[in-house]
């Protein structure tokens, strides 16, 4: 068991700059250790169908693996690769990789084989931890890597894997951090790719307390009775801290659910692990709304967030007439690391983003850095000591994102009196119609309350003339179809809840629409799609 940490018992609720960690600061420590070191050890961290683990028990199995890396190889601020659903395996070697001074990476497992090659590639990783389920098709692609070694979870192992359970069955159980200066990198998270190319964020051993210590008091009022439940998976920045950093930084429960999110399987989940705190998406959300026969199965839960894309209106709406429950929108991105604009308990704002948390900064600027007034659309900058430092081997869009303290979001919002920010779109998904800035999530929120509408995405397409105008992308809900009548009530729907320029002047309806695999809609790609059917 560890002795006691060299910071000791360290009040980390009381750090208020990164001066006030030590010098020697190990972030997996303060997520594991420290609750037995505090007596906390026999206190439930896991659960889920792959059974219980209590923080001791989690403490043992991830100095296993962290005996384990290093036998293998793995050195100092070298990356592991983790290709795995959520599961204790999962957590178990994001926490050893961080503690022996290695630098985890979750990757997404909903992937195409080819965005694994540019993985594998670009984070020039030593060590590769994958369920044999994901890697026997990627097999050719990993013989030809520089990848020192691989470790296949569960299932019939790769030829030349080695397996997991026998490469840390024979580990002791006890492990000391390694001496991490608080400077060093802790672990990686690519971006989404909602805007393109994804992007490796780097976060340090002494970011991840400054993010996510503000959201579990202020929004959550979190305490170790509290069990968290993620849609959200843990490759995703918003699902590693839903159910690995806020839990374990305040010594709670996390549930892991590692097969898909379906919202029947979302449902018995709660039913069967009642947990208090449920995070998600506005697409999820969406999808239980129609979909969920009894909502008693939900009565374990206190409170649910939402991030990753602005919750409409009326799913806020639907929701909290289903449960009661207040959902707390709030904003966050993978460079920040987690949530830092925010609704509160009894001060929601459906439709807005709420306000900025106290312990950050931030700004609202214009296209020349100037700062806006109170009504005007602005791009958020974010100033905190838990922003990423860089992107890995991108120097460019570093310098674009990364300016001084600030952190520039490339999201538009505006401001009203109170200072409660109301999202606009991203920065790129603007664009003007009569010469009047047009916001893509205004239009998008006044179609969804039209009671056919299922989901609608906004994006300007360019007329005869080269004038851009407002196009839709809508989904109707089930047993709703695609007639010229839907056509003409959305057209008179919008015309009575918006602007002449804002109405869309152009509707397709679609099947779905495209999206990462954590739910955020890519309207990159529905513009490339309108500028190919104006095409000769």
């Amino acid at each position: 068991m560890p002795g006691k940490l060299s910071w000791g018992l360290l009040d980390l609720r009381s750090v208020k700059s990164p001066h006030d960690l030590p010098e020697e600061f190990n972030l997996a420590a303060a997520l594991l250790d420290r609750h037995l070191v505090e007596g906390r050890g026999q206190r439930i961290a896991l659960r889920g169908p792959a059974g219980t683990l209590t923080y001791e028990e989690l403490y043992r199995l991830t100095s296993q693996v962290g005996h384990a890396f290093r036998a293998l190889g793995l050195e100092r601020e070298q990356r592991v690769l983790l290709l795995l659903r959520d599961s204790p395996e999962f957590i178990a070697c994001f926490l050893a990789a961080m503690k022996i001074g290695a630098v985890p990476v979750g990757l997404n497992t909903f992937a195409h084989p080819s965005d694994y090659e540019f993985y594998v590639r670009h984070s020039e990783a030593r060590l590769l931890v994958g369920e044999a389920e994901f890697l026997a098709p990627l097999e050719p692609m990993l013989r030809r890597s520089r990848l020192r070694a691989i470790v296949s979870v569960r299932g019939e192992d790769m030829a030349g894997a080695h397996c997991f359970q026998q490469v840390i069955s024979a580990q002791p159980t006890d492990l000391d951090p390694a001496p991490t200066p608080r400077d060093d990198p802790a672990h990686w998270v690519y971006t989404s790719g909602s805007t393109g190319v994804a992007k490796a964020t780097v976060h340090l051993h002494r970011n991840t307390p400054f993010v996510i210590e503000p959201y579990a008091r202020h929004v959550l009022q979190m305490s170790p009775d509290d069990i968290t439940f993620s849609v959200a998976r843990l490759f995703f920045s918003y699902g590693l801290a839903n159910s690995l950093f806020i839990p374990l930084w305040v010594g709670a429960g996390v549930v892991l659910l590692p097969e898909r999110p379906e919202p029947d399987r979302v449902v018995e989940t709660i039913a069967e692990y009642r947990p208090t705190l449920f995070f998600s998406v506005p697409t999820a959300y969406g999808r239980m709304l129609r979909e969920v026969a009894d909502w008693n199965k939900l009565a374990s839960l206190r409170l649910c967030i939402s991030a990753g894309e602005a919750l409409p209106a009326p799913i806020y709406e639907a929701w909290k007439e289903k449960t009661g429950l207040e959902t707390m929108d709030g904003v966050g991105s993978t460079e920040f690391g987690y949530i830092f604009l925010t609704n509160r308990p009894g001060s929601v704002h459906p439709g807005s983003s709420g306000k900025v948390l106290p312990e950050h900064k931030f700004r609202l600027v214009d296209e020349a850095g100037q700062d806006v007034s109170d009504g005007q659309m602005g791009e958020l900058w974010m100033s905190s000591p838990g922003i990423a430092s860089y992107y890995y081997r991108n120097h460019a869009a570093s310098k674009r994102t990364f300016v001084g303290e600030w952190l520039r979001t490339g999201d538009q919002y505006s401001r009203d009196e109170q200072g409660v920010l109301t999202y606009q779109g991203r920065t790129d998904d603007l664009f003007k119609s009569g010469g009047i800035w047009v916001s893509p999530i205004q239009v998008e929120s006044a179609l969804l309350e039209h009671p056919a509408v299922a989901e609608a995405s906004v994006v300007a397409e360019r007329d005869a003339q080269g004038l851009e105008k407002p196009v839709a992308y809508v989904v109707l809900k089930a047993r709703r179809e695609a007639t010229p009548e839907t056509e003409r009530q959305l057209r008179e729907f919008s015309r009575e809840r918006l602007a002449v320029y804002k109405c869309p002047k152009t509707y397709h309806f679609v099947s779905d629409l495209p999206k990462t695999t954590t739910g955020k809609i890519q309207r990159f790609k529905l513009r490339q799609q309108a500028a190919s059917q104006k095409s000769p």
